[in-house]
């Protein structure tokens, strides 16, 4: 069927439905002779007359009521189809599919989705932790979480969170078998606890600073992990040095269950964006959830903990 055939006994099915040419043309919004020459041409282009007319009522045909009876419930479906979408873009409402990496989670999206989810019962956001950098259209996300160095050029970029000051840390345990480091040059003597990156198949490197100079350091360790909770963990029980933000580890370097070392060698890494593919056209949702995230916030953040920290 042609989608101007369509069309023309989709304004059939209206002027039944109303039982009027006028009140039909009001809801369509076209004048009572534009809708009467549709009518007829529905008419003449299926040789069959849909609707019978007086100067008093209008009502349909067999033809017409088998039209209304086969076509109305799909027009029906159509128009709650439309509606949705309208409420789509007029009211926080929808799922919001985003990739980000756990540190982000608790840092970024946790406190800002206590505030969305509690005040709009209608929108979902699924996460997926994932440290590769994540193609947003091809795994049909909507959005990533990813360090503002890491985003793609042709993204939209919104900055969610400050930059991200870092530590190396031991255990006391650990430095009870190796000397503390007193430079970069020192850590080839050590073991790392390392993130491994699933997009390149490498470890982290650790950014440090040197003579107002930035190098990224690969140290040699027996434990790889894909996240950065099982890292501090695995410092916690003596296993290596981990290079973590510092946020992660506030509580045990309070407590001087780890130690931090090299300090004022560490350079704070570039902070969190959201990345997606275009501006235009978003969702209510969607618009929410970015402007809730843009840095800075007014939501109060909330402390990591790692699976060996306890409330």
């Amino acid at each position: 069927m042609r989608r101007d055939d369509l069309a023309d006994l989709a304004a059939v099915v209206a002027v039944a439905r109303a039982g009027s040419f006028t009140k039909a043309a009001r809801t369509l919004g076209l004048s009572q002779s534009a809708l009467s020459q549709i009518v007829s041409r529905a008419e003449a282009r299926f040789e069959l007359r849909l609707l019978t007319r007086t100067t008093r009522s209008v009502a349909p045909t067999e033809a017409g009521e088998r039209l209304i009876a086969a076509l109305g419930p799909v027009l029906d479906d159509l128009d709650a189809v439309v509606a949705s979408l309208r409420d789509l873009r007029d009211n926080p409402s929808g799922t919001i599919r985003v990739t980000a990496v756990e540190h982000a989670v608790w840092t970024i999206l946790r406190p800002a989705l206590a505030t969305i989810l509690s005040d709009h019962p209608n929108l979902n956001v699924e996460v997926t932790l994932d440290y590769g950098i994540a193609d947003v259209v091809a795994d049909r996300f909507d959005a990533g979480i990813r360090l503002g160095g890491e985003v793609e050029k042709d993204m939209v970029a919104v900055r969610v969170g400050p930059d991200i000051p870092m530590a190396i840390v031991g255990s006391p345990a650990y430095f009870d078998r190796h000397p503390q480091p007193l430079e970069p040059f020192d850590l080839r003597h050590h073991r790392a606890i390392n993130l491994r990156l699933p997009t390149s198949g490498t470890v982290n490197p650790w950014r440090m600073m040197e003579s107002g100079r930035e190098s990224r350091v690969r140290v040699e360790g027996q434990l790889q992990f894909g996240a950065l909770a099982p890292i501090v963990d695995a410092a916690l029980d003596g296993l290596g040095l981990a290079y973590v933000p510092r946020d992660m580890v506030d509580e045990p370097l309070r407590t001087r269950r780890l130690i931090s070392v090299l300090d004022s060698f560490t350079t704070d890494l570039p902070g969190y964006h959201l990345y997606y593919p275009s501006r235009r056209h978003a969702s209510a949702g969607f618009r929410l959830f970015v402007e809730t995230l843009r840095y800075p916030r007014k939501v109060k953040k909330s402390a990591f903990r790692t699976s060996a920290q306890t409330d």
